[in-house]
């Protein structure tokens, strides 16, 4: 009943202007394919933010907006740092690490873009992780615009591990929230999408499979291996990308990227890159200058994060 009424409210604000959300609604899964409210496919493209518990000063609602105004981003990504991070990871500190996380899920619920939850980890912590889904479902599980991604990047599991974990959040989730997508990791930081493929979890349908790839360290082979997920029938969603090695550091490689870029178009694959953050590597698209609050000015944006503008511009013009 909650999300009846909060859907009619969103409907009536839809009406007064632009609104990612609005327009497209609940989400679902449907074969490989992302689809809206009205079962057609749509392809969410924006920016992770960097871990909350290394840069939590990004971790605001006018830095939410200022991604929708400014780089046109549909969809952010709040990255809960869970066991890393000087500034309160959510081992240490509980209350501060939502409160940053919920400050990001609120400014896109006030900007009508989506966001995704992501338990920004490579350990399996299974009690914790059930804590922080069920508080976090039973508070926004009435809100279209959230997305869980429920395990970042699972190193060295096993896909079995893996799977067996997930299943146990899926649950937790679905006991406040009945629909909202739920992205799954995969084995090898989310290159191993052949893993699933062969042994999807079945327990529930709005699932899709996290892949992640740094343009330039993962050549085509990770394509190739993503293709092949596609084609057994495994939905696949890029929650975490860049131009740069898988490090997070060194040269761009901008033909890497654009093919992968060109290739996500094709199969209608949804993306998000990493991140905002500021720390001497590539991969943080801000210099030290830049605002707390958005309002980055184009002398504060690295190279990496000029061409994800340009990117996220080119790609989400005209498709509100």
């Amino acid at each position: 009943m909650k999300k009846i009424i909060y859907f009619i409210t969103l409907a009536l604000l839809t009406s007064c202007g632009t609104s990612f959300v609005g327009n497209h609604g609940q989400l679902s899964v449907k074969g490989t394919q992302l689809v809206d409210k009205n079962q057609k496919h749509v392809m969410l493209r924006g920016m992770s933010f960097g871990w909350h518990s290394m840069w939590p000063r990004f971790y605001n609602k006018s830095a939410v907006s200022w991604l929708k105004k400014d780089f046109h981003a549909n969809v952010v990504r709040a990255a809960l740092g869970v066991e890393h991070g000087e500034f309160g990871n959510y081992m240490k500190d509980k209350k501060f690490a939502k409160e940053k996380i919920y400050a990001v899920i609120d400014g896109a619920i006030k900007n009508n873009i989506y966001v995704i939850v992501d338990w920004h980890s490579h350990n399996i912590n299974l009690n914790e992780a059930k804590e922080f889904f069920d508080e976090v479902s039973l508070k926004y599980g009435k809100y279209p615009h959230v997305i869980y991604e429920v395990f970042n990047e699972p190193d060295y599991e096993t896909w079995a591990e893996v799977k067996a974990y997930s299943e146990e959040i899926i649950k937790v989730i679905r006991k406040n929230d009945p629909d909202n997508i739920i992205l799954i990791g995969s084995p090898s930081w989310d290159q191993d999408v052949h893993l699933p493929a062969k042994d999807p979890i079945t327990i529930d349908q709005n699932l899709m499979y996290t892949m992640h790839f740094y343009a330039a360290t993962h050549e085509k082979w990770l394509r190739d291996r993503t293709d092949e997920a596609l084609k057994s029938g495994l939905p696949i969603f890029v929650s975490e990308s860049a131009g740069m090695e898988a490090s997070g550091d060194g040269k761009m490689n901008y033909q890497s990227w654009q093919e992968y870029i060109s290739w996500m178009e094709e199969r209608g694959i949804s993306w998000v890159v990493w991140s905002v953050s500021d720390k001497d590597e590539t991969c943080s698209i801000l210099k030290k200058s830049a605002h707390s609050e958005g309002n980055w000015k184009a002398e504060d944006l690295k190279e990496s994060g000029k061409k994800t503008r340009e990117y996220l511009r080119f790609y989400n013009k005209g498709k509100d």
